[in-house]
């Protein structure tokens, strides 16, 4: 198996994360590799947006806990030090699709530099809200931008996820 084999199919979501800082130098490359993610067009419309303050952070997870009806307490990042989040300009039209291409290539990046992630939902509504305008206004991103997803990022703790076998039934040839 090669190299890029082996990180797509080891990469596993993970849903529990040491506390440890990630380095500034590991985010970078990660975001990097967002930023290098395929574009409708070649646009590079996804915007990235780095959470590593954890006040900011542990803001961030109690609105996206709330969005998702969650009780007081719960951490739908799994306690992950990092959150990165991907907004697009909501006029293109493959906004979604170029912002999931970023999420994509941050995962498995973050795979490869021995970190753990997950990708949440619920940034849309997050940025449909006066709290996500309000966080894009903090990061000076102006213009009509929609919350594609989050990417909690993190130091693993606990037992690394196995490898579960793949559903048969979902490749079609037509030759």
């Amino acid at each position: 198996m090669d190299e890029l084999e082996k990180i797509i199919t080891e990469r596993r979501s993970i849903r529990s994360f040491k506390d440890t800082p990630v380095p500034r130098e590991l985010i970078d490359k990660i975001i990097n590799a967002g930023l290098f993610a395929a574009s409708g067009r070649g646009l590079q419309v996804p915007k990235i947006i780095a959470v590593t303050n954890k006040e900011l952070r542990d803001a961030v997870s109690d609105e996206n806990r709330r969005i998702g009806g969650w009780n007081e307490g719960f951490d739908p990042f799994y306690g992950a030090p990092v959150i990165l989040i991907v907004v697009a300009d909501s006029t293109v039209p493959t906004a979604v699709y170029d912002g999931s291409l970023t999420m994509g290539n941050m995962m498995l990046m973050a795979h490869d530099l021995g970190l753990g992630s997950i990708w949440i939902h619920r940034a849309k509504e997050e940025f449909d809200s006066e709290f996500g305008k309000n966080l894009l206004r903090k990061a000076g991103i102006e213009g009509d931008f929609e919350g594609i997803a989050h990417l909690a990022v993190g130091y693993t703790k606990g037992d690394y996820p196995a490898v579960i076998p793949r559903n048969d039934g979902r490749v079609f040839y037509l030759d």
